[in-house]
């Protein structure tokens, strides 16, 4: 009986030595977690974090809304505001304006136009009312000095080339606006370029030849050429055309998710011997495959079928669609996307292309938004799972920022050639 009381004191105190022992490995992996957390984030405050492509602007032509103040990203839609790009540690973004597309007659062109040039006022009017926050920037190096100043860096894009109508003239308007990459078409067909989602398939075969007199325009002015939203073929013509390098502003790698928005193991290759840059999106379908779910298509189709473009919506029309949509995600449940998948795509576009051709551009605003970097706030998630895969900090300077803004450099450069040979 002895010895069988203290063969269970042993046991005991052994599984008592176990445990302690798991308790002090455990506290160990927390610190240390604590400590590549805390590596992370004064990287991710060192080096230049610029957000290549935010659909904002459609929000600052709503009346009332207010860049300087936090919303809500639930209640409210919004996803990038100051104040949540000062806690996220966003030290520069191109707000782009978005124009969906529509009739394509001179109508057509002209509303487009319109509204492209209304959202642009309306970024140079906002940063102007909060230049103690921000300012507007037209050059890679504004991007640096005005974080020197603490203040955060609010460069101008155009979504889809339909603004430009047929007129080349509008490049040279959009330049002077402050516009310093244009994404030629969006979903549909424009007479720029054909997309990669249009139901009708190629209309162009590419580049139409307006387009390619367009992109000839924009190597001449110094704006970025950006393929994202093209066909695959758009992307071959306009990489082959471009004297400069060219940018994908929110596009992944088809490896890991076959979509036709995202860019092939081979167009990866040609961009990085381009010398061009692609900006991983925080868009969930371009993230992560989705199983088939019929009800679920089903259902958005029925909801979308009744339903306004979101630009022509009230407030109160908006607030009722994002219920509905947040209803059928709730009865139809997809896989998450997350920040993890952000660094696989990252994974592989560098594999593939390398270092030097990888950037962000999240699509707030615009459908972007996976779960631990669902807005502006939260982008610091990003460079905490890159220093936990090993990046270090001259790898992520390039991710973040680095990379775009030497392409920005190279466009600069081809233009100021291009326009000392005219002379």
């Amino acid at each position: 009986m002895f010895k069988l009381r203290l063969n269970y004191l042993i046991i005991f105190l052994t599984l008592s030595l176990i445990v302690s022992c798991n308790k002090s490995s455990n506290k160990s992996v927390a610190i240390s977690e604590e400590q590549l957390i805390q590596k992370a984030l004064d990287i991710h405050n060192r080096v230049l974090t610029l957000d290549t492509h935010a659909d904002t602007p459609l929000r600052m032509i709503q009346p009332g809304f207010d860049m300087s103040e936090r919303h809500d990203p639930r209640e409210t839609g919004s996803k990038v505001d100051y104040p949540r790009m000062i806690e996220g540690g966003l030290d520069a973004i191109f707000f782009a304006a978005f124009v969906a597309q529509d009739i394509r007659d001179d109508d057509g062109h002209s509303r487009a136009k319109n509204l492209c040039l209304q959202m642009i006022d309306s970024i140079v009017t906002s940063a102007e009312r909060n230049s103690d926050l921000v300012g507007l920037a037209l050059n890679p190096e504004d991007a640096y000095s005005l974080e020197s100043e603490g203040k955060r860096a609010i460069y101008i894009g155009i979504e889809n080339g339909y603004p430009v109508g047929n007129d080349l003239s509008n490049i040279d308007l959009f330049f002077e606006r402050g516009v310093r990459y244009i994404t030629l078409v969006h979903s549909s067909n424009n007479d720029l370029a054909d997309s990669a989602t249009d139901p009708n398939g190629s209309e162009h075969g590419g580049l139409s030849d307006f387009g390619s007199e367009v992109v000839k325009e924009m190597n001449r002015l110094g704006i970025m050429v950006d393929v994202s939203h093209g066909n695959d073929s758009l992307f071959y013509d306009a990489i082959s055309l471009s004297k400069a390098p060219i940018i994908a502003s929110h596009s992944n790698a088809r490896a890991i998710t076959n979509h036709d928005r995202n860019m092939s193991d081979e167009m990866l290759k040609l961009i990085a011997r381009n010398g061009g840059v692609v900006q991983l999106t925080m868009l969930a379908d371009y993230l992560r495959e989705v199983p088939p779910n019929v009800e679920r298509d089903s259902a958005i189709a029925a909801l979308r079928a009744n339903m306004k473009q979101f630009d022509e919506m009230t407030q109160e029309e908006q607030r009722s669609a994002r219920n509905a949509y947040q209803e059928l995600n709730i009865k139809y449940p997809t896989p998450a996307a997350t920040v993890e998948h952000v660094a696989d795509h990252i994974d592989h576009i560098i594999k593939v292309a390398g270092i030097d051709h990888v950037g962000i551009g999240c699509d707030f605003d615009g459908g972007g938004g996976i779960e631990g970097v669902f807005d502006a706030s939260e982008v610091m998630n990003i460079t905490i799972e890159l220093v936990k895969r090993g990046y270090n900090e001259n790898q992520i300077e390039k991710i973040w920022g680095g990379n775009l803004i030497r392409v920005f450099k190279e466009v600069q450069a081809v233009a100021k050639k291009i326009q000392a040979q005219n002379i």
